[in-house]
């Protein structure tokens, strides 16, 4: 006989008593925390390096994302898992979200900082599935994903710092300075 670690209790939408592991709980917890914290590090990431046309790019494929997907929700209308009797399950908008911000750090900015992106984006995904109120199922996580990546791929190039910048400056007198650095 097998007897969970720690079992937790915990309410449906319905009201309905059901019994989780703790786990379950802090995965769901999880996920709903990075589908909000990937999209906001790659928009402040973007601030922080001052790079504006990446601000821009990262607001239109985010904003597509959750417009196609909420779209997408009230179109198709796939009832959730356990007949909750709810309609707007494919695809999933808290995959989107994560995944959304997750493709466009890896794209902008390259695999060094994507990976980890994307597996806070994984995480979420699971959560969606395998949480206690089990949101989602497999095809609502992968199409969720894919809208997110696909509206990254829409609008974002990736970064490219300028290896040479030029400088002028004049004192208002006769004194003309011209700079060129270049960086490797």
């Amino acid at each position: 006989m097998i007897v969970p670690i720690c079992s937790c209790y915990g309410q449906t939408e319905d009201g309905i008593l059901s019994k989780h592991e703790k786990w379950e709980f802090v995965l769901e917890d999880t996920g709903d925390v990075l589908q909000i914290a990937i999209p906001l590090a790659a928009g402040l990431t973007t601030l922080f390096k001052k790079d504006y046309k990446g601000s821009k790019q990262f607001a239109l494929s985010y904003a597509t994302s959750l417009v196609v997907t909420h779209s997408l929700k009230r179109i198709i209308r796939k009832e959730r898992p356990e007949d909750r009797n709810l309609f707007d399950a494919f695809p999933s908008g808290h995959t989107t979200s994560a995944f959304s911000g997750a493709s466009f750090i890896q794209r902008r900015y390259g695999w060094k900082y994507g990976k980890w992106a994307y597996l806070g984006a994984a995480i979420v995904g699971v959560s969606r599935m395998e949480g206690p109120d089990g949101w989602h199922d497999i095809w609502d996580v992968l199409a969720g994903a894919a809208v997110g990546i696909g509206s990254t791929y829409l609008f974002t190039t990736p970064y490219e710092k300028q290896p040479v910048q030029v400088g002028f400056y004049s004192n208002g007198n006769d004194t003309y300075i011209l700079s060129l650095k270049y960086e490797f």
